[in-house]
């Protein structure tokens, strides 16, 4: 422990528990955001001032257990028993605590010193919870302060319990469980003794019987014999339970926070059910909460649709007369058309572009809000495990529908390696708010808005079955889900309005300098001569394959860059947003189609790169080109035949 007026500090918990209103609350402007070393994942530290102390606090990922499967996991214990911090801020639900306890269990086990924040109290009050902090602290031997982080309350009873404890601090017992397993525990701690390891020797005994494989591979070079004796041990363990001895070590920690949940925990019996558990109730069911499902999600991008045709409709009556009032008051000379073609990609881009990302980001950002995608993932957990993941995959594809980039790097959400790249792969072939500028804005403006509806659907089916292959391809099973359902609440303006205009301010960053650019290069590249050069390179394929004009090979080239290039630079080489006048409706559904599924834009490849390596990322990207092209050439021959 720091004897001067230092403290360092962790703050550690499940997802939507309420951590990072801890941190940003002990921290407030005295923060910043990095990378953990060598890792992608987002590492967070701010510093405190109170009392003469200087307070160092780290902000550790959210997860669900103390595992070593997912790299957010790792990083948790790694820093927890590496680092050893003053004190371990255990944020707790007390809306979930059965669930939340599990963790605290495992964080016990890790022999660390622990205040637990028995957060969002005033809901479980509202929800008829009566929980008691005393018998709490007296069952864990740890020290309880009831919190409501989102208004700051109790958080300083939380410091100042820190420091009146630090000087007197001792390591509180560590749980115990059943008779077998603890007897397990106590052989192998005979011989995990004096390893020269960093870590607790009972928490290595527990690992060695969960059969964590890290653990396991470190102990193997150590103390081979403990290996062998933990698999002898959970062997027997197994023919007692008749589990596998990781499922048993889980059971005995779910069987133990039941246990204290019932013990500290006293509902009222005359309280009424709430309008927001009945629509948990409905949004949940297994029959209802399907049907909802389908209104809200077809509601939403009818919604975008709609809007988004209404308002592309504005802007081109606003801007239809500009090209003439260009020739007339600068010219038509080559630096004014190069002038024009930057200027006309700006156009098109807020023609295009614009009427579609805005209302489908301010939609997701509602859903997710009001605590709306949590209950898609439980929803589509069986399906998605259909595919070789679990529902949580189903978050990344959702995040993906307004960028493939976030979404991708969601993907660290899920458990395995094997999960997180196979729902990466998956997410490259969600339709993004760029593609669906070209669904929208192209198929479904002038074929249809069933045709778009069926491009959406088609869509999922190519990603189901390439899950479904990825899965068999890639050894391994799927886990089971585990995520936080977070409460029902009136979505707050303020939020959405931040979180649509940090997306759009992101696109406007990236995209607007690129369209400008590649219109003037395309220009360039028209002016010089070049252009029929290029095209009939590329002709057997996009004329002679997939019946598309001789201008969309280059407009493929430049769509990598971001896929809403390759329609807002068609209308500024055609010289019309009127797609109906130069393209056939076969056409207008191919070009979306090899659109939907060819090469990722430049920032999803660089995502896959830095998360999975080159060789998996430029094999993704030739895969997906080759697919592409062959699945719009098949789809264009069908496609003659309705037309």
């Amino acid at each position: 422990m720091n004897n001067g007026k230092k403290l360092n500090i962790a703050l550690a918990g499940q997802g939507n528990a309420g951590k990072s209103s801890v941190f940003n609350f002990l921290t407030g402007l005295h923060q910043h955001i990095g990378n953990w070393a060598g890792k992608t994942i987002e590492k967070r530290e701010g510093t405190l001032f109170y009392k003469g102390y200087t307070i160092d606090v780290l902000d550790l990922p959210g997860i669900y257990s103390l595992t070593t499967f997912s790299v957010e996991e790792q990083i948790a214990h790694e820093h927890i028993i590496r680092q050893k911090p003053d004190y371990v801020i255990n944020v707790v639900d007390s809306t979930n605590l059965e669930r939340n306890l599990i963790f605290t269990l495992q964080l016990l086990e890790l022999e660390c010193p622990i205040i637990l924040a028995l957060n969002r109290f005033d809901l479980a009050a509202k929800k008829g919870m009566s929980v008691s902090t005393k018998k709490l602290q007296k069952i864990l031997g740890v020290p309880v302060v009831a919190t409501i982080a989102s208004r700051g309350s109790g958080l300083t009873s939380v410091i100042d319990r820190i420091i009146e404890h630090r000087e007197k601090y001792t390591y509180y017992k560590p749980p115990s469980y059943g008779k077998e397993i603890e007897s397990a525990i106590s052989e192998l701690n005979e011989l995990l003794n004096n390893t020269g390891l960093p870590y607790p020797v009972r928490w290595l005994s527990i690992k060695l019987i969960e059969k964590d494989p890290e653990i396991s591979k470190i102990i193997a070079e150590k103390r081979p014999e403990a290996v062998e004796k933990a698999v002898a041990l959970g062997k027997k363990l197994e023919e007692i339970h008749g589990h596998d001895s990781s499922i048993i070590i889980s059971d005995e920690r779910s069987h133990l926070a039941a246990q204290i949940t019932r013990d500290i925990v006293r509902l009222d019996p005359l309280r009424k059910i709430s309008l927001k558990e009945k629509l948990e109730a409905l949004t949940t069911h297994k029959f209802s909460g399907y049907l909802i499902m389908i209104l809200i999600l077809g509601g939403m991008f009818l919604t975008v649709f709609k809007l988004g045709n209404w308002l592309s409709g504005i802007l081109d009556t606003l801007f239809g007369s500009l090209h003439l009032w260009w020739n007339d008051s600068v010219g038509t000379g080559a630096a004014a058309a190069l002038g024009w073609s930057a200027v006309e990609s700006v156009l098109a881009l807020m023609q295009i572009a614009f009427p579609y990302i805005l209302p489908f980001y301010i939609l997701l950002y509602i859903l997710e809000d009001w605590g709306y995608i949590a209950r898609i993932s439980f929803l589509m957990d069986k399906f998605m495990h259909k595919m070789g993941i679990h529902g949580k995959g189903c978050i990344s594809f959702i995040i993906g529908f307004g960028c493939n980039v976030p979404g991708c790097l969601s993907c660290r959400i899920m458990e395995s390696r094997r999960e997180r790249f196979i729902t990466a792969v998956l997410v490259t072939l969600v339709p993004c708010s760029a593609v669906s500028v070209i669904i929208f804005g192209l198929v479904g403006k002038y074929v249809g808005l069933w045709w778009a509806f069926g491009l959406y659907a088609f869509a999922l089916i190519i990603i189901f079955i390439a899950g479904k292959l990825s899965s068999k391809l890639l050894l391994g099973e799927p886990v089971e889900l585990i995520m936080p359902m977070p409460d029902y609440k009136t979505p707050s303006p303020k939020t959405i309005m931040v979180q649509t205009w940090d997306a759009l301010r992101e696109f406007i960053y990236i995209a607007a300098p690129i369209v400008i650019i590649s219109g003037v290069v395309i220009q360039a590249i028209n002016l010089a001569g070049w252009m029929p050069a290029i095209s009939s390179i590329l002709s057997p394929v996009t004329v002679t394959w997939l019946g598309l004009p001789s201008i969309t090979g280059i407009l493929l080239i430049f769509g990598i860059l971001r896929k809403e290039l390759i329609l807002v630079m068609l209308a500024a080489y055609l010289g019309t947003t009127e797609f109906a006048t130069v393209l056939s409706p076969q056409q207008m559904i191919t070009l979306a189609v090899v659109s939907m599924f060819y090469v990722p834009c430049v920032a999803t490849i660089s995502v896959l790169w830095k998360e999975y390596g080159w060789k998996k990322a430029l094999a993704v990207c030739l895969l997906e080109i080759l697919f592409a092209i062959v699945l719009a050439g098949i789809a264009k021959r069908l496609l003659d035949l309705v037309f």
